[in-house]
């Protein structure tokens, strides 16, 4: 590559799988986020329903497989809130965001490799958990936030 700077150099890129983030919103104004142990950061973390988009698989289809597998959750109304690259310096993967709406519970049926906890909490409280960085992902923070905004846009 040729640096800003215009020597050569050498750069880096770990192309990784692009994925979804969901934030279910119930009636009552509840939102459903994850809670499970992540060893990159070697902590507990709490997140919107997120994972890899399978391959053939559209980004729609694979938000309501993981709010089904993860949360047993499915939803009638989806919201599509965009696209965020949680990283931009040598990971290429992004995530597209959706807001689920009109909520239906099933049972959750997680993969064999995650071990999931369901955190229900208002979407105030949550709206809190990102600005007191109790919720640190990424993708689950954009999502909050532009759920935030979206939702305040559907009041006026």
């Amino acid at each position: 590559m040729i640096r800003p700077d215009g020597k050569d150099g050498i750069f880096g890129v770990v192309e990784m799988v692009a994925g979804v983030s969901v934030l279910p919103l119930d009636d009552e104004g509840f939102v459903y986020l994850t809670k499970e142990f992540h060893y990159a950061v070697e902590q507990e973390s709490i997140e919107a329903a997120s994972g890899a988009i399978d391959k053939n698989e559209t980004s729609i289809e694979a938000a309501k497989r993981e709010l089904k597998e993860e949360l047993g959750i499915e939803a009638e109304e989806w919201i599509d809130l965009g696209m965020v690259n949680p990283f931009t310096t040598v990971i290429k993967s992004h995530a597209i965001i959706y807001l689920a709406k009109k909520l239906h519970f099933l049972e959750a049926n997680p993969e064999s490799t995650e071990k999931i906890d369901i955190v229900k909490v208002k979407f105030d409280d949550a709206l809190k958990m990102v600005m007191e960085s109790e919720i640190t992902h990424g993708p689950s923070c954009v999502l909050i936030l532009k759920a935030a905004e979206y939702l305040r846009n559907q009041k006026s």
